[in-house]
C-alpha cells in the first residue's frame, strides 16, 4: 500500500522521510495530520494518537512518499522541478506493479492513478485545510484499504 502526498514538510524540525509524519516530539501537529487523524476517527473510531509518527503505518507495509522528496526550508512546493516527479513516479509505479493499493490524496497525486489496477486506487482531496472540505472528509480511505486488503486475502492495516 501507498499514500502519496505532495512534498516535505517546511519545517525541518517536522519532516521525518515519511509523507505527512512528523518526529513523536512535534508539537501542535501540521493541520494536514491533524485532518488526516479526524478522517480515521470518523472512518474507524479510532481516537487521536498521541502523537504525529506514520512510522507505525510503515511498519506494516505502508509507503508513505511524498511526490517531491526535498523543499527549501520555510518554502513549501520549492523543489517541484528539481526533478523529484519523475523519480517518485518511478518507484510509485514500480510498487503498483506488484499489485499496491494507492491512497492518493490530492491533483499531484491523482496524476499517479493510471499506474495503480483501476480496483485498487482510493482518490480523494489533500487533507490540507485548503481542501479538506472538498473531499478528503467523508472519502473513508482508511476503511476502503481494509476492504480491499480483506478481498486480496491480506492483513488489515492496524491504523
Amino acid at each position: 500500500m501507498v499514500i502519496v502526498g505532495q512534498d516535505p514538510y517546511p519545517n525541518p524540525e517536522n519532516a521525518d522521510g515519511f509523507a505527512f509524519s512528523v518526529r513523536p516530539d512535534v508539537s501542535p501537529l501540521p493541520p494536514s495530520l491533524v485532518n488526516i487523524f479526524k478522517e480515521l476517527e470518523n472512518d474507524c473510531g479510532t481516537s487521536m494518537p498521541s502523537n504525529g509518527n506514520l512510522e507505525r503505518w510503515s511498519d506494516q507495509g505502508v509507503l508513505l512518499i511524498n511526490r517531491t522528496l526535498t523543499t527549501t526550508p520555510g518554502q513549501s512546493h520549492a523543489h517541484q522541478r528539481a526533478g523529484w516527479l519523475q523519480i517518485t513516479e518511478e518507484i510509485i509505479s514500480a510498487v503498483a506493479r506488484n499489485g499496491a493499493i494507492g491512497i492518493l490524496w490530492g491533483g499531484n497525486a491523482h496524476q499517479l492513478s493510471d499506474y495503480f489496477e483501476s480496483d485498487k486506487v482510493i482518490k480523494s482531496a489533500h487533507p490540507s485545510p485548503l481542501s479538506a472540505y472538498r473531499g478528503f472528509f467523508g472519502s473513508k480511505p482508511f476503511s476502503r484499504a481494509n476492504e480491499m486488503l480483506v478481498e486480496q486475502g491480506l492483513q488489515k492495516i492496524t491504523w
